[in-house]
């Protein structure tokens, strides 16, 4: 059973995000608000989770949850600012849309940047330690893998409804085969303009 609390009476809110790997498709992110009377056996790191284990889990969380939302930053404003600042402006923008105030913020990993003067705590593996950060990973990560079902799609040469914009070998040799969408990280591809020069 993970954790509920990192302090003792503050209203948590446990920020995690999904898709910072990915060679296409925004990163997502969310933050959970749990009740203290939470409890699932199950809750894990949302990596550690099987699909059906995490839209299981997803529907207990929305259920019960105090609050919960998800935020986004798209491919265009990664190639901008990077995936780092990135992940946390989708912190940030999930954050904002809180209806309940936090009073304290978990984070899974060792980055983040102050929030509304909320005090925080960066937790490496948070996911797989405290139940709002793996609540939060496993929001974050089924709402990102139905985005990116949804945009295969438009683009179905790059099979995302299996390999949901991860560098996997298909998915690097349909970016060679078919070029860059609207949707790839021109960032993450370099190996496609790398190719391009080659030839």
């Amino acid at each position: 059973m993970l954790k509920l609390r990192y302090t003792e009476n503050l209203i948590e809110a446990g920020c995690d995000e999904a898709g910072r790997g990915c060679l296409a498709g925004p990163v997502f992110a969310a933050a959970v608000i749990l009740p203290d009377s939470f409890k699932n056996e199950l809750l894990n790191d949302s990596k550690k989770l099987s699909e059906k284990k995490r839209l299981i889990l997803r529907d207990i969380i929305i259920k019960n949850a105090i609050d919960w939302t998800v935020g986004t930053v798209n491919n265009i404003e990664i190639d901008k600012i990077n995936i780092l600042n990135a992940s946390i402006e989708a912190m940030h923008r999930a954050l904002d849309k809180l209806t309940i105030k936090p009073e304290f913020i978990l984070v899974d990993g060792n980055k983040f940047k102050p929030y509304k003067k909320i005090s925080h705590q960066t937790i490496i593996k948070g996911d797989g330690i405290f139940a709002s950060i793996a609540a939060a990973s496993i929001l974050a990560k089924t709402f990102r893998d139905d985005f990116m079902q949804k945009i295969d799609k438009e683009f179905a040469e790059y099979l995302w409804f299996k390999n949901k914009g991860y560098a996997t070998k298909e998915h690097k040799k349909a970016v060679i085969d078919f070029g860059l969408t609207k949707y790839h990280r021109k960032s993450f591809c370099k190996f496609y303009y790398q190719y391009k020069i080659d030839f």
